[in-house]
């Protein structure tokens, strides 16, 4: 998953990232990381559904998305996610079947607003790497 993840921050231009998996459980299991700092890979190895932007995408069934993490006031960003040093990002559904099998997440070191192409072109990542990894949910 990692080379795949390396690959999909480097076609947009990104400069970190995250794939969870959807457990039996319920939650999000990290499963891949790029760039993300070890202090904040304890705090997002497991995430509610819900619970931060991961959690809420997961939650909505569609992308949620900030250009600026370290500024936002929605309520969607949590502090794990500040803590990155990130400002652009996106967190993504990752769809197996019409199932929520994961998300798929990518940020950026700068202020980021991503375009309506890149979203759907990050959704369609999503659904190839559910597909490949076999995310269906148990």
């Amino acid at each position: 998953m990692r080379e795949h993840l390396e690959r999909i921050i480097r076609d947009f231009g990104a400069n970190s990232g995250t794939i969870h998996r959807m457990g039996a459980d319920g939650q999000l299991h990290l499963t891949a990381s790029v760039g993300i700092p070890e202090q904040v890979l304890r705090i997002v190895a497991v995430i509610p559904v819900g619970k931060g932007m991961a959690g809420l995408a997961a939650e909505r069934r569609e992308p949620v998305s900030v250009c600026n993490l370290q500024t936002d006031t929605s309520g969607d960003v949590r502090p794990g996610a500040k803590a990155t040093g990130m400002e652009g990002a996106i967190a993504l559904p990752m769809f197996a079947g019409d199932q929520v099998a994961g998300v798929l997440g990518i940020a950026n070191r700068d202020p980021r607003t991503f375009t309506a192409e890149e979203t759907e072109r990050l959704l369609d990542e999503g659904r190839r790497l559910a597909a490949l990894a076999n995310f269906a949910v148990n």
